[in-house]
């Protein structure tokens, strides 16, 4: 059940990843420090007082520059691999295998494709929002993706389980639409 609970909350992070790359880091940096949640050995980082500094100031930038039209769909560019870099991340701190090769490939096709599924819906509805509104609505799309990004990262925290359900849903609704497409 351990195992389990573990690849449900890699994956809830991963794909919080996929709207915000830092926040749900902070988030999991924040929950460690606590003692809600805790990584691998290897990833005792996450929890550490640099890595809070670290991860809040480039959350802060990152949220910022969503806020500035056509910047924000500069960084959905730039963003689309660091999203599956820490996607992967996330999901390879918290999964519970002794294996490194098995521990790091699952990481990366669960976790980094999950980050990178999210993350191709988001970049996909900031596109189109900016068509459609010149950019003015992605404040909108904005702060929808921060709330979601909070949302499923504290889901994956407290209820990885749910948080599992809601991701295969949104992963479902997006391929769903991007087929239909």
């Amino acid at each position: 059940m351990e195992l389990f609970l573990s690849i449900c909350l890699g994956i809830g992070l991963s794909a919080s990843t996929g709207f915000r790359i830092f926040l749900p880091m902070l988030l999991a940096n924040i929950a460690t420090m606590n003692g809600w949640i805790s990584p691998g050995e290897q990833f005792e980082w996450l929890g550490s007082w640099p890595a809070f500094f670290t991860l809040l100031t480039a959350s802060v930038a990152e949220i910022a520059g969503y806020y500035i039209p056509f910047v924000d769909n500069l960084l959905d560019t730039v963003a689309a691999p660091a999203a599956v870099i820490g996607g992967t991340l996330l999901s390879t701190s918290f999964i519970e295998i002794d294996n490194p090769v098995l521990l790091w490939g699952m990481g990366l096709i669960v976790g980094g494709g999950t980050a990178g599924l999210v993350h191709t819906g988001t970049g996909l509805l900031r596109l189109f929002s900016s068509k459609a509104t010149a950019g003015l609505g992605n404040p909108v799309v904005s702060t929808s993706e921060n709330i979601a990004s909070i949302g499923l990262s504290s889901l994956a925290i407290f209820l990885p389980i749910t948080a599992l359900i809601l991701v295969v849903f949104l992963i479902y609704m997006l391929l769903k639409r991007l087929l239909k497409s």
